[in-house]
């Protein structure tokens, strides 16, 4: 809704039921470059190092900026996500890429497909269905309940195969707190000026962004937030249901994690 008043915007209570949609879209449209995105797949290949129609479950797929291009590489690829509007753009832009639903031989094993729901309950069918699951760009500590990530957890390590990989890749708390920015401001592609203000719960690990939008002399305010995780407590959480961190990495690159890095790329083993 337009407003002209500055009242800072209220965080709804369950606010990941309707923040993904065209405003997102359009508020973080200068960090959705293809060629940034084929990079990062190109660096999750590497690190999977899977045989070609591996089946992949991209949890909290969004708009498949990732999922499109694993199925491309030549895997077997399902794609989840809460937000309808953001499955729509995916699925039209599958449609436009050509990319079969089913594997085939002429795909060279690769398929896509996308399916609506809850990263917290993930369907009793997919049991030990997926040799890797990724979940990536911070999709990740959205719940008012900390039990509710625990859960995703337990729901990644049953969804995947003894030995399967899953990659986690998001925020790290250690290195945003240490290079906080409570500010920024950029212009977005349609011409939208988006400033954002941020603040942290150290209790809680709540990051809040309150954001404004300003176009055409229209003013619209939003805000949502995340709970930032520590590397050892994510790996505490994936040990407790048989996943084994074995390399961390400050973020897509082949660093090591490290004390400042403000990204994480975390690489965890079901147990046999």
């Amino acid at each position: 809704m337009a407003s002209r008043r500055a009242t800072p915007a209220r965080v709804p209570a369950a606010w990941w039921t309707t923040y993904f949609d065209a405003g997102y879209l359009r508020e973080y449209a200068p960090l959705f470059d293809p060629g940034e995105a084929r990079a990062q797949v190109g660096r999750l290949l590497e690190v999977l190092a899977l045989p070609s129609g591996a089946r992949v479950l991209d949890l909290a797929c969004g708009q498949g900026r990732h999922a499109a291009l694993l199925a491309e590489a030549g895997h077997d690829v399902t794609g989840l996500d809460l937000s309808r509007s953001l499955l729509q753009v995916a699925q039209r832009a599958a449609r436009a890429a050509g990319l079969p639903t089913r594997p085939t031989r002429a795909s060279g094993g690769g398929a896509l497909r996308y399916r609506h729901g809850d990263m917290r309950r993930l369907p009793t069918a997919w049991r030990e269905r997926f040799d890797a699951v990724v979940n990536l760009f911070t999709s990740f500590g959205f719940f008012n309940d900390p039990a509710d990530d625990a859960r995703v957890i337990a729901g990644v390590a049953r969804a995947l195969r003894p030995g399967g990989t899953f990659i986690w890749q998001g925020g790290s708390r250690d290195g945003v707190m240490a290079r906080f920015l409570g500010g920024d401001r950029w212009t977005s592609t349609d011409g939208t000026e988006v400033v954002q203000v941020r603040d942290f719960d150290p209790l809680t690990g709540f990051l809040t962004i309150r954001s404004t939008w300003t176009r055409r002399r229209t003013v619209e305010r939003r805000a949502h937030r995340i709970r930032l995780y520590t590397a050892d407590r994510l790996a505490e959480l994936m040990r407790g249901v048989g996943l084994t961190v074995v390399a961390a990495y400050d973020g897509f690159s082949d660093a090591p994690l490290g004390r400042r890095s403000t990204e994480m790329l975390l690489v965890a083993r079901k147990d046999a």
